[in-house]
């Protein structure tokens, strides 16, 4: 959907250098993502920054609109906090971090460990520092945040995360009247094209990993399903991050044979270069789920927990959640593959 003109309304203030402060998880980190379009649109001259940790990095730089990411390894530096190296890297970073001055340095976090660093970051003479105010429902928050900054935001007390995360920019660069909160989120990215898809059939994506146990669903049930994809007429794309997940994948590839692809370990923005040449993805509620969303794929989320109002693809035909408070089955999943599947087909799109 092309984005409405700016309303008359729009703000007269004016923001030149931002700082996003959103260092992980992987899925909302890409859920953070719907809010450059928003700040881009009201306000095109914008150069946006992003901090992150190290390994989302190169999926950051893919990202529309980003003009510098800035890599922090707080997650590696927790391991050797007090080695010589850590410290010479702590130092770099904090003087890559204060190189540049910010109109507003944004933290979208809302965690001690990101209110810190956007704390170290340097401000304009009129510039500022954000963040919540209070928590949401389901969303990770700290309370002493809203005393780190210089300005605490209000959020409703029940809203979906990329909802909270637009809401908070917007309220920060003082767009929160216009309309534009009101349509589906959009994400922006620097892929050129999708790779052309591999000669033979199309290839369906089972995002099956998650950090969370449970988020999972049971591994009978990904080959069931796997099995009825393959009867349609599809291959089955099968990525992994670590031992465990390899494991899993290489028994599903051991039952599936030849219609069974498994993914080399690669980075996440070739990862997501090649997702984004899938014909869909089927996946649990986790950071390559909310990728396959910002890539505009064919998507089932599967839900194990009431969290799909939190997480779950909102505003689209073809993106659709599974299951709920408790796991769905597996004819469950197929018939809303199917769904999806004949949604985009028919041109159902946002």
């Amino acid at each position: 959907m092309k984005p409405p003109p700016i309303e008359r309304t729009a703000p007269r203030l004016f923001f030149m250098r931002i700082l996003i402060v959103k260092l992980s998880s992987l899925g909302d980190v890409i859920q953070t993502m719907a809010v450059l379009p928003d700040v881009l649109q009201v306000y095109p001259d914008a150069q946006i920054d992003w901090v992150v940790e190290e390994a989302f990095a190169p999926l950051v730089q893919l990202v529309a609109g980003v003009r510098a990411v800035i890599p922090i390894g707080q997650r590696r530096w927790r391991k050797a906090y007090l080695s010589a190296a850590t410290w010479a890297e702590r130092r770099h970073f904090t003087a890559r971090l204060r190189q540049d001055a910010y109109d507003a340095v944004i933290d979208l976090q809302g965690l001690i460990k990101s209110a810190w660093v956007a704390r170290s970051a340097r401000l304009t003479p009129q510039g500022f520092s954000a963040s919540y105010a209070n928590g949401s429902d389901a969303c990770a928050y700290e309370w002493p945040v809203r005393y780190l900054l210089q300005r605490s935001l209000p959020m409703p007390q029940r809203i979906h995360a990329v909802a909270r995360y637009r809401l908070l920019a917007a309220q920060a660069l003082g767009y929160s009247d216009l309309a534009l909160l009101q349509l589906p989120a959009r994400y922006g990215w620097k892929i050129a094209a999708p790779l052309a898809p591999a000669p033979g059939l199309p290839e369906v994506v089972l995002a099956h990993g998650t950090t969370r146990p449970d988020n999972e669903w049971p591994d009978a049930h990904w080959l069931a399903l796997a099995h009825q994809l393959v009867d349609d007429g599809f291959v089955i794309g099968l990525p992994h991050a670590g031992p465990r997940e390899l494991a899993r994948v290489q028994a599903l590839a051991q039952s599936l044979g030849p219609a069974a692809r498994v993914w080399p370990a690669q980075r996440l923005d070739a990862l997501a270069q090649r997702l984004s040449s899938s014909a869909g993805v089927i996946g649990v509620d986790s950071g390559l789920s909310h990728l396959a969303v910002a890539l505009d794929l064919p998507h089932v989320q599967i839900f194990s927990q009431d969290r799909a109002w939190r997480a779950g693809p909102v505003g689209s035909a073809y993106q659709r959640v599974a299951g709920g408070a408790q796991a769905p089955d597996v004819a469950q999943v197929g018939a809303m593959w199917k769904q999806v599947v004949t949604a985009r087909r028919q041109g159902m799109g946002k």
